[in-house]
């Protein structure tokens, strides 16, 4: 009949909904909800077209979020009527219904759980992603190319819209560097994860002698910041350049200097924005980037305070390798501050990188001696 701890699992997610009820404030989003259906109500709503489409990917990911939960409370209301049922008539066929569902319903949970982890400030945003080949030229060119492509995948999985805002071609393949503004609710929530360096080991398609390789990447994830957080950027503190566009593969070159590249003096932050055809354009896309950078910035120089203050032992370095890529000579993705791992190489390149941001996400929560 119905496994002996199965009352015991199914009062055990009894309590985690209570818990997620009250740290959701089902009745605040529901308020939400009204709230934003009141604004697309208004006559004006759609006169800021790039606001209105904010809004509702913003409206629609809180509807996510409280049809989820009712929709897993539900399940619950019917697994515990299936399971009185199953004990008074003494069903066998339904009393392993019941045990299929309750351990579904846990992994449910887990899922939506981890959802709710996305909870920082800035976790909500647009993602800005940047790769950066280390030293090896087209070796570490093509990584970087694989990387994109990896990233690109991941987005379409999540219908998050990519937009190019930079890219400049490697010499013979791959590219030098590459700027991606990756649209989307919890994009930046996501891709934080992603920060740091990542390493792959094969062997080249560019030696003749089929050696073994080692390259790396650096990828940088930033939140694109709204325009009403407030950064201070003095005019006299940018260099402005303007250069001629060069396109990926040679495709949409312009014949006019249309490309931007902002310095920021003070601390060396350079951006650089050349997929628009208006050079105006550009310019206000590559301020945007420079001021989510810089807001960043700020907030890591806190962080490394407040460490430092508490006399704490931390690296916010950029540097920080946390991913392996093994195609050779076995095959295998690894992260290293979580541990995480699998062997199927060519999913994780397909996009599948779920299972890292999931496993990053959830060793953040976890306390220092248990991480």
């Amino acid at each position: 009949m119905l496994d002996t701890g199965i009352k015991q699992e199914l009062r055990q997610a009894s309590e985690r909904l209570t818990e997620l009820r009250g740290s959701l404030d089902l009745d605040l989003k529901l308020e939400q909800i009204e709230d934003f259906e009141v604004k697309m109500a208004a006559p004006d709503f759609w006169d800021d077209n790039e606001k209105a489409q904010g809004l509702i990917a913003e409206l629609n990911a809180v509807k996510s979020v409280v049809e989820q939960f009712q929709a897993i409370a539900q399940e619950y209301d019917d697994l515990e009527v299936m399971l009185e049922l199953a004990e008074d008539e003494q069903d066998q066929a339904m009393a392993d219904e019941v045990n299929a569902g309750v351990k579904e319903l846990a992994k449910k949970l887990e899922n939506f759980q981890l959802q709710l982890l996305l909870n920082q400030p800035y976790d909500r945003y647009n993602a800005i992603l940047e790769l950066h080949p280390g030293a090896g030229g087209t070796e570490s060119q093509d990584w970087a190319d694989m990387l994109l492509r990896m990233y690109r995948r991941w987005a379409d999985q999540h219908d998050y819209k990519v937009e190019v805002l930079d890219y400049l071609p490697g010499d013979e393949a791959g590219v030098k560097s590459v700027t991606l503004l990756i649209k989307g609710y919890n994009a930046y929530g996501y891709l934080k994860a992603e920060k740091g360096v990542h390493r792959l080991v094969r062997i080249s398609p560019f030696d003749a002698s089929g050696r073994r390789h080692t390259s790396f990447v650096s990828c940088d994830v930033v939140p694109e910041i709204e325009d009403d957080v407030e950064i201070d950027i003095r005019t006299e503190d940018l260099k402005v350049d303007t250069y001629r566009s060069s396109g990926a593969g040679g495709q949409h070159i312009n014949t006019t200097d249309s490309a931007v590249r902002i310095t920021h003096i003070p601390t060396g932050v350079v951006v650089t924005c050349q997929t628009e055809r208006s050079q105006i354009k550009n310019r206000e896309r590559a301020m945007k980037v420079l001021r989510s950078k810089l807001y960043e910035k700020k907030i890591e120089e806190q962080e490394k305070h407040l460490a430092e203050i508490r006399g704490e032992q931390s690296d916010i370095a950029w540097g920080s390798q946390i991913r392996s890529y093994v195609f050779h000579p076995y095959s295998m993705v690894k992260d290293h501050r979580t541990l995480a791992e699998t062997g199927n190489v060519s999913a994780v390149m397909d996009g599948d990188v779920d299972q890292f941001i999931d496993a990053y996400l959830r060793w953040q929560i976890k306390p220092k001696d248990e991480a």
